[in-house]
């Protein structure tokens, strides 16, 4: 099932190309009641509705650090603490957006945004310090995460050893464009993906390449307590701007658009706009906040 957030949050589920109506307020509501929910009755053109963020969780868990590759491109960096597996931190679940909706830029914050391709886990059954063999009945579903991210915020928070305000500005957590319950996956970990820019690829790899596996990433989440609808992340792949040759020619910038791919869970597809162009207004000076 192709479970969706649309219009003025009503949810359905995808069939071919209609929506059908659920009777329920929200996905999270979906996953608390376990799924068992009827249908209102009415169904929608699928082409005709506004695909919003499929959910938004009460916790949103991210890993990074657990492709190899990633981690290999990232040695290459100067960052001044090594991005290893097993890093854990929360994302701001109000940075959410979702399908077509913009990522505004902040150039007076960052001159360094920077994409990141991610498997994200939703979690339907709340629990805590479960095992990897455990772990299966708790997931329900995948989408795909586009973990927008200021470098050089991220190069500063990195001094400490930490980073969360680089990737929680607001617009920075593309999600979508739905949720695909687990039973419709027959391997998570054979899914082909790629994020493009403008049409150009820029990150293309498999979720095979985890060093860690989805089973052992939600029970080592676990001890910090799940409940129904939350997400946790699986980490990025190779191929983001920071490690390139030349970064400030791959660094997003407004008018382009990321088109962020996973094998069975479509497209998510969000353009770069400008603080201007976006609120019509003269961005405020960052010297407020740094």
């Amino acid at each position: 099932m192709k479970l969706v957030t649309f219009d003025d949050g009503l949810v359905g589920r995808i069939d071919g190309d209609r929506v059908v109506e659920l009777e329920v307020p929200s996905t999270r509501a979906y996953f608390e009641r376990e799924g068992h929910v009827g249908e209102t009755g009415r169904t929608f053109a699928l082409a005709e509705v506004r695909l919003r963020a499929p959910i938004v969780p009460k916790k949103f868990f991210h890993t990074a650090g657990n492709f190899r590759e990633h981690h290999e491109d990232l040695a290459r960096v100067d960052w001044s603490h090594p991005v290893n597996k097993g890093i854990v931190f929360f994302q701001n679940v109000d940075a959410i957006i979702g399908p077509d909706e913009p990522v505004v830029y902040p150039a007076n914050l960052t001159q360094e945004l920077d994409y990141e391709l991610e498997l994200a886990v939703v979690i339907g059954k709340p629990g805590k310090f479960f095992s990897a063999e455990q772990a299966a009945q708790h997931i329900a579903g995948y989408l795909v995460f586009n973990d927008i991210t200021a470098r050089d915020i991220q190069r500063r928070e990195m001094e400490s050893g930490v980073f969360s305000f680089s990737k929680a500005i607001d617009t920075f957590c593309p999600i979508g464009p739905y949720i695909v319950t687990a039973d419709e996956i027959d391997d998570p970990h054979d899914l082909d993906m790629e994020l493009r820019v403008n049409g150009d690829v820029r990150q293309k790899s498999s979720t095979a390449r985890m060093s860690v596996s989805i089973p052992q990433l939600v029970a080592y989440h676990s001890p910090q307590i799940y409940s129904a609808g939350d997400i946790i992340t699986t980490g990025t792949i190779a191929g983001v701007a920071a490690s390139t040759e030349d970064p400030f020619a791959n660094y997003l910038k407004p008018g382009d658009v990321v088109e962020a791919e996973i094998e069975g869970l479509g497209v998510l597809r969000n353009p770069i706009v400008s603080w201007q162009d976006a609120y019509g207004t003269e961005e405020p000076p960052a010297e407020q906040w740094v």
